[in-house]
């Protein structure tokens, strides 16, 4: 009985060690739907904030959502005017660039990077790179 107790604890142990923390960065990604800010690009820059930003009225603002387990969900405008939602895969690479592949085959820039500027203040500032441009 002894040796399951200890036994167990180092099961803990192990299985605690393994979990993968988020960085800083992913944690202030993540949980947030980020909308994009077109009034704020410059030059090769795309910015986006998130949702709850007080944004000037507009005709309608793409975005994304990243979730915890690189879950993504991408925000175009429908033909309808609404919002039209696309899910995918997202990895974070060397805390600067994030992957995306969504996982429709025959939608426009299915896969494509988002090269990390800056983040400070809720301004997210990325460089986009499509892979099919």
């Amino acid at each position: 009985m002894k040796y399951a107790s200890l036994f167990g604890i180092l099961c803990l142990v192990l299985m605690a060690a393994t979990c993968k923390q988020p960085s800083k960065l992913e944690a202030q990604l993540t949980g947030k739907t980020w909308l994009h800010s077109f009034e704020d690009d410059q030059n090769d820059l795309t910015v986006f904030r998130p949702n709850t930003f007080n944004f000037p009225p507009s005709r309608g603002r793409t975005g994304f959502a990243l979730e915890p387990g690189g879950v993504i969900i991408r925000y175009d405008i429908a033909p309808t005017d609404g919002l039209e939602e696309h899910t995918g895969k997202w990895t974070l690479n060397d805390d600067k660039t994030i992957q995306v592949t969504l996982d429709e085959e025959d939608i426009n820039d299915r896969q494509y990077r988002l090269e990390i500027v800056s983040l400070k203040d809720d301004v997210l500032k990325v460089r986009q790179h499509f892979q099919n441009r």
